[in-house]
């Protein structure tokens, strides 16, 4: 009752209009951020190492900038460009100097900052659209206004800090020349991008609303929370209901929640510390700290599961997560927040970032929770969802994930029910992520790639159905955006841990589910991964299942037909241009295996679909610039067929050790694999080499309480839901299995 009423509470706060801000005076006191608190912090700083470091690492950085003068030079260069790197470096130096000025109290930290903004006052008003803008809203300072809205994120911080400091014909100059033109040019004078909902919008309106809480301009504070036209059709509020699931997952991927968590961490501390009676951090089932929770969770070794436009070398230490880390810990006190602190070996220099310090030498941290767990999609959680099954919470055990999730926006791929592997502290089954290399300038100016809409976004370049080499929903965002697979089952217990999902019309009258079984064996180190793909098509068509991969080839249980002087090329377009075609085979029944190493653990990657092509080869075709990646694939191609299951084994094993030179058990334990249908269930069977059987049963009922029952190899297996396994010891000749 108590919890209902304060999210009542919240809601209607949130719907009450803005009351002028509790300042009376403008008299340039910080609103962003605690200046009591931090007042006299550099002199606690030596007790905590943490802290410490930080203040040292901002103080150098500062400091060379100091050195170096004020450079506010007329934007020209696309990312990476020395104006846009310029244009970066100082609004992280104005932050910098703020917050020195704040913990230190020395005045030579706010003159400079004065300097810089008294500087920018005389270039702003002079700025028309970035000369080196493309596809993306044209910024000022930057090619896309996005860039400009995370200085106006950062710089408003900083100036927050000085302001005060200042003389009252300063501040005006600043106020009406800097940051009141940014805030007008990032809202009315960018209505698309303001009121969008979408991570470009969450920086804008978090920049604007910061502005008008400086400003005290309550005017700018309400467009920022609910759009331009102070609705609730758009603006801060909007994007928490609509962008998030109610399991914190938000719609873009966790690449694109890792940089929108920023804007939504800093504006809510901001608006909790202005307007309390929002109780911001509640609303919605408290779905910003939800949010920091689970963008944690979606990673492995600290590294973000790179879906959707992903750049796969991002990981938990980076400036979004330290601050969301410092904010949500200042909240909750949640010690396993700490934990992640400490892997980051980072925090921030706010009154939460002491706090995160200070625990942390006080031996308060615990480990984070990581588990197995479904992240439903979309605001109501009705549009698929994220399946992640971990083995345990280490950053070697194997993690396995299906991505059933829905489009998400611009940044999706065309990838419905894909699926990545993790193991032994390594990629395994892999995603490409995005075509792009951030900030380089020498490849388009760190903007995505052309390849990246012909190859990252293309169904082939996943681990998912292809249709006739075309991809789903025929590569239109639109149509995409509009249907959402269905998560139809999740199970995290047992030995045995499912996924079950589904997804219709991808392709006109197509529909296909697919199983991922998570299979832990005695005696195996890593579990086995059981694939279940069905296709119901209707009409004859091409089936292809691609398996990206990370490691090299070591064998095949089958002949292949190699290409050795000649590299065919896959396909003529969605993607299968960029496919080289290094060998074809025809497996059977018995030998149907594919092994690589990655590592030092083997993986072999076993079949039991009759009639199919394997085709292994590796992207990077018809790719002039040198834009892709060389990454190896095995897909298993069926012609003809207007149904199919495509039943698939990737079995972790062995150990490779280079500086020993030692190989052990490089051989597969796996003697057979197959697959059969009975009364309305696949039954799959996997038989070791010791003569051990387990027996999987995928039932067409996916109801979790549904019973069922079947006679497989002369015994009875009787389960619940639509996942059985049958476990059978070794039998000798002429004895009957139990």
């Amino acid at each position: 009752m108590m919890l209902r009423s304060l999210l009542l509470g919240a809601a209607m706060a949130a719907m009450t209009p803005l009351p002028a801000h509790a300042a009376t005076s403008d008299d340039g006191h910080p609103v962003l951020m605690n200046a009591a608190a931090l007042s006299g912090l550099g002199t606690q700083a030596a007790r905590y190492p943490l802290y410490a470091e930080e203040l040292a690492r901002v103080r150098k950085e500062v400091e060379a900038a100091m050195r170096a003068g004020v450079n506010v030079p007329v934007p020209k260069d696309a990312g990476g460009g020395f104006s846009h790197e310029q244009h970066k470096r100082n609004y992280m130096a104005l932050y910098g100097a703020g917050l020195l000025y704040r913990l230190t109290g020395e005045r030579r930290y706010a003159d400079y900052a004065r300097d810089m903004l008294m500087a920018y006052a005389g270039l702003y008003p002079t700025l028309g659209p970035h000369p080196a803008a493309s596809n993306q809203a044209a910024g000022r300072l930057f090619w896309q206004s996005l860039n400009d809205s995370v200085w106006l994120v950062y710089g408003v911080q900083g100036y927050d800090a000085v302001r005060e400091a200042l003389t009252p014909q300063e501040r005006k100059t600043i106020d009406d020349k800097v940051f009141r033109k940014m805030a007008e040019f990032l809202s009315t004078g960018s209505p698309k991008v303001f009121d969008r909902i979408h991570n470009h919008a969450t920086w804008a309106n978090a920049g604007v609303g910061m502005t008008g809480y400086v400003l005290r301009d309550a005017d700018l504070v309400e467009k920022a929370l609910k759009g331009l036209d102070k609705s609730g059709k758009a603006g801060f509020l909007r994007q928490l209901d609509l962008l998030f699931s109610p399991d914190g997952y938000y719609a873009e991927g966790p690449y694109y929640q890792r940089y929108a968590l920023q804007p939504f961490v800093i504006f809510a501390a901001a608006i909790e510390a202005n307007e309390p009676q929002r109780h911001i951090f509640a609303y919605r089932d408290g779905i910003v700290l939800k949010a920091i929770r689970t963008t944690i969770q979606l990673t492995y070794g600290g590294y973000f599961f790179p879906l959707n436009d992903a750049v796969p070398d991002k990981s938990l230490k980076t400036e979004e997560l330290y601050q969301a880390v410092a904010i949500g810990y200042g909240m909750t006190r949640d010690p396993a927040l700490l934990s992640i602190a400490q892997w980051q070996d980072r925090t921030v220099l706010s009154p939460q970032g002491l706090e995160v310090a200070r625990d942390l030498a006080a031996g308060k941290a615990r480990p984070f929770p990581f588990a197995s767990m479904l992240l439903r999609d979309g605001p109501q959680g009705d549009r698929g969802g994220l399946a992640i099954l971990r083995d345990g919470p280490g950053n070697e055990d194997q993690v396995l994930l299906a991505k059933n999730t829905a489009q998400g926006m611009g940044h999706g791929h065309f990838d419905k029910l894909n699926w990545l592997l993790y193991d032994n502290g390594q990629a395994v089954v892999t995603d490409y992520g995005a075509a792009r290399f951030l900030n380089i300038e020498a490849k388009d100016g760190g903007r995505y790639l052309p390849e990246n809409e012909t190859w990252a976004k293309q169904t082939v370049a996943h681990n998912t159905l292809v249709v006739e080499e075309t991809s789903h929903f025929g590569g239109d965002e639109k149509r995409a955006d509009a249907l959402a697979p269905r998560q139809l089952f999740f199970s995290a217990e047992g030995e045995t841990r499912a996924s079950i999902a589904e997804m219709k019309e991808a392709w006109p009258g197509v529909t296909f589910r697919r199983a991922l079984l998570q299979v832990k064996v005695e005696g195996l180190k890593s579990p086995m991964i059981v694939d279940l793909l069905k296709v119901t098509g209707g009409k004859a068509a091409r089936y292809d299942l691609p398996l990206h991969y990370a490691g090299q080839l070591i064998d095949t249980g089958f002949p292949l037909q190699s290409n050795v002087t000649t590299r065919p090329v896959l396909g003529k377009a969605d993607g299968y241009q960029h496919l080289w075609v290094d060998a074809t085979g025809k497996p059977d029944a018995a030998n149907g295996v594919v092994t690589w190493i990655q590592a030092g653990r083997f993986y072999s990657y076993r079949i039991a679909t009759p009639g199919v092509t394997m085709i292994l080869g590796e992207s990077g075709a018809n790719d002039p610039r040198f834009n892709l990646r060389r990454e190896p694939f095995v897909m298993q191609r069926l012609d003809g067929a207007k149904d199919a299951a495509f039943v698939s084994l990737l079995e972790p094993h062995g150990r490779y050790d280079a500086a020993a030179e030692t190989t052990t058990g490089s051989d597969s334990a796996v003697s057979a694999f197959t697959h059969a249908r009975q009364d309305g269930v696949d039954v799959i069977t996997i038989t070791l080499r010791d003569g051990r059987r387990v027996i999987l049963a995928v039932a067409d009922d996916v109801a979790p309480d549904t019973a069922h029952s079947l006679l497989v190899a002369g015994s009875s297996l009787k389960w619940k839901g639509p996942v059985g396994r049958l476990d059978l010891a070794a039998t000798k000749a002429g004895e009957t299995a139990k």
